[in-house]
């Protein structure tokens, strides 16, 4: 991949990151006080207090780079982060479970596919953030896929493709959705075989 390209899909990846984060807050913060379970809460408003955090964090490599948020897009998720939020309170308890575990499946690629980018234009730096979210990101996941496991719904709402060991993201190979291009995929800031369609 081109220097130039590879900055490109960086910010455009960061980008997306960075509203999807704004979502994931207002959508977290809605489901931690839908839930009556004491343990529940606590540890959903521990995930929104992170994806606040993951949040700053892009805003930061954004800004880094020259470049920051699209407008649009802020509007959009945060409409959806919001409404999703709200409906939390009327959907019950499973579906948010689920919702939330399959997005998490999909972030956990996307900040790998983002320290790749940050490779592929000279910015190793960004590399070690960008696995670090990675990998908070494959702990959100695996929480919700805890909860929704064994649940009966399951057999009308099949379960994703289960991620690898977390210590996949930094070792050979990595999880998350395919590959978005190149040939390689990065980890701990070394080159690895790129990670396979599902």
């Amino acid at each position: 991949m081109a220097h130039e390209d590879s900055r490109a899909r960086l910010i455009a990846e960061l980008q997306h990151a960075y509203s999807g984060e704004l979502a994931a807050g207002h959508a977290y913060r809605g489901h931690w006080r839908s839930v009556r379970d004491a343990g529940e809460r606590e540890r959903i408003r521990t995930i929104e207090d992170e994806e606040w955090h993951h949040r700053r964090l892009v805003g930061e490599m954004l800004e880094g780079l020259g470049s920051g948020p699209r407008p649009l897009r802020e509007l959009v998720f945060l409409l959806i982060g919001r409404t999703l939020g709200l409906l939390c309170h009327v959907v019950g308890w499973f579906l948010p479970m689920y919702g939330a575990g399959k997005l998490e499946r999909r972030n956990v690629g996307e900040y790998e596919d983002a320290a790749r980018y940050a490779l592929g234009c000279g910015h190793p730096e960004l590399v070690d953030c960008l696995l670090t979210m990675a990998e908070v990101e494959w702990e959100h996941e695996h929480y919700f896929r805890a909860k929704v496991e064994g649940h009966p719904w399951t057999r009308l709402f099949p379960l994703w493709p289960p991620l690898p060991a977390k210590e996949a993201i930094r070792g050979a190979g990595s999880p998350g959705r395919p590959q978005a291009g190149g040939s390689s995929s990065v980890a701990g800031g070394a080159l690895v075989p790129e990670r396979m369609e599902e």
